[in-house]
């Protein structure tokens, strides 16, 4: 059975940093681009950062800088460093692998991701 399953959240203060994992089974990530998304209480699923089957990568405009996406292809692991954290990164994070049909594919849309984690929860609070 397809499965992504992550871990890492918590309640962290302003400024401060989390790493988050997912971990992949039943299938093999390297065939597969692998994106961070958030959902804040009422508001839209948006994406966060993305890598392709080669390592590129893409942002969000305001994780830029703050945030790193990595790939563990031997351990079936992708994880999502998050530094400078702030009130308004918290939401509820999803991993998600999308079908790579070339190595450098970097989907941003949520239609093209075929599997979901079950989401860990990040708060950003004093």
């Amino acid at each position: 059975q397809l499965q992504l399953v992550e871990s890492g959240g918590g309640l962290v203060q302003p400024g401060g940093s989390l790493t988050l994992s997912c971990a992949a089974s039943g299938f093999t990530l390297n065939n597969y681009a692998i994106a961070w998304f958030r959902q804040a209480p009422g508001k839209e699923r948006e994406g966060v950062s993305v890598i392709s089957g080669d390592g590129s990568t893409h942002y969000g405009d305001s994780m830029k800088g703050r945030f790193t996406i990595s790939r563990d292809n031997a351990k079936n692991m992708v994880y999502l460093q998050m530094n400078r954290l702030k009130p308004e990164d918290t939401a509820v994070y999803y991993c998600a692998a999308a079908s790579s049909p070339h190595e450098d594919y970097i989907p941003l849309g949520l239609y093209e991701y075929n599997y979901w984690g079950q989401g860990t929860q990040v708060t950003v609070s004093p």
